[in-house]
């Protein structure tokens, strides 16, 4: 049995166990995961496993990371776990971002000018599930190791990837709502914006939150899709609060529930309207810190991130590989923030985009 599958990790450790984690940069390892078998498999099954990367690369690998955006705090979080464990590891790295979800063929220029200067390997943030499937297609060719990494992308060229279920995630969101307002309750109204629609992380969401809140008092809004700037999510929840003022919480991505939380104060509707949001940001840990967001599930950006870069060493130097993998998914609220170790889930508060390891 090889080290990354040695120890099963038990459903039961979820906040306690992550809570007690090493937040030592150096020793994030091992980390509670999820494997999927068959790896890719809409269908696959979990299995809870230890990870722990490789101590070194054999060589200083190229790696080509890409992803959607830096606007929010998210892909900062992932830019930091990529860009230490490069350091750890000991091989360079060369982040590029396309500025937004809308700028597909931009992600796959920049891609194949990173190959075109001699990139190893490629890991990819994709803007959308399946317009990548070509350009992966073409890299596979070429022995590229491709890594999928948060987002999706629906290749079955693809090398590995290094993500959570969305599906999970806004099932977790869902199912927390739902839990609060059971069949038979009052109904509440829920205004929900999942994200950019098209992006596959945005649709596994979606359907794992209306699956989680169906049966239930939760009535959902009509899903109301938009970049995750901001600014976009601020005039999404303006307009729902302005259509339906009788609405009892805002629920969707974590730019969604950081950008709310000002503009329900303002408003004086704080008491009124709940905020959850179905991923972690350090605003989103803020706001469950000060009382203004109720919950959030944490998928370890900074963790899948890191897994990603040691997936594409470990495929370069054809080690063993554990092809579909992330961390263990467990909310946080109220009850469990202030035991939780910040640094397993979020970047410092501190950390700055970097675009390059040499």
């Amino acid at each position: 049995m090889n080290a990354l599958a040695r120890a099963l990790v038990a459903a039961t450790v979820l906040g306690s166990s992550l809570a007690a984690l090493p937040a030592s940069a150096a020793e994030w390892f091992p980390y509670p995961a999820v494997e999927v078998t068959p790896a890719f498999s809409a269908d696959g099954q979990p299995k809870d496993i230890s990870y722990s990367p490789l101590p070194k690369a054999a060589k200083k690998w190229d790696i080509c990371v890409s992803f959607p955006h830096m606007k929010d705090a998210y892909w900062l979080g992932v830019d930091y776990g990529v860009v230490e464990e490069a350091k750890r590891l000991g091989v360079k790295v060369n982040v590029v971002e396309a500025g937004g979800y809308t700028e597909l063929n931009k992600q796959i220029s920049q891609i194949e000018d990173c190959v075109a200067r001699g990139a190893n390997a490629v890991v990819i943030g994709a803007i959308s599930f399946d317009g990548l499937n070509n350009l992966v297609a073409e890299l596979a060719k070429k022995n590229i190791p491709v890594i999928d990494v948060i987002n999706g992308i629906s290749s079955p060229a693809l090398t590995a990837k290094s993500l959570v279920s969305f599906h999970t995630m806004g099932a977790e969101a869902g199912r927390y709502l739902a839990a609060r307002h059971p069949a038979g309750s009052p109904p509440v109204k829920v205004g929900w914006f999942p994200g950019p629609a098209g992006a596959g992380w945005v649709e596994a969401a979606n359907k794992g939150f209306m699956e989680a809140v169906a049966g239930s008092a939760v009535q959902v809004l009509e899903p109301r899709y938009g970049d995750t700037g901001k600014e976009a999510q601020l005039r999404l929840v303006e307009d729902v609060l302005q259509a339906t003022p009788d609405i009892k919480y805002v629920a969707g991505t974590a730019v969604t529930a950081e950008a709310a939380q000002g503009l329900l104060r303002e408003r004086g509707l704080s008491d009124k309207v709940g905020l959850i949001a179905f991923y972690m940001t350090p605003g989103v840990y803020q706001g469950i810190k000060r009382g203004f967001i109720q919950a959030a599930p944490a998928d370890s950006m900074v963790i899948q991130g890191r897994i990603a870069i040691d997936q594409a060493v470990r495929a370069l130097e054809k080690t063993d590989l554990v092809r579909h993998v992330g961390p263990k998914i467990f909310v946080v609220d109220k009850g469990n923030v202030g035991t939780v170790s910040r640094d397993t889930i979020l970047p410092p508060d501190n950390f700055a985009p970097v675009f390059s390891v040499k």
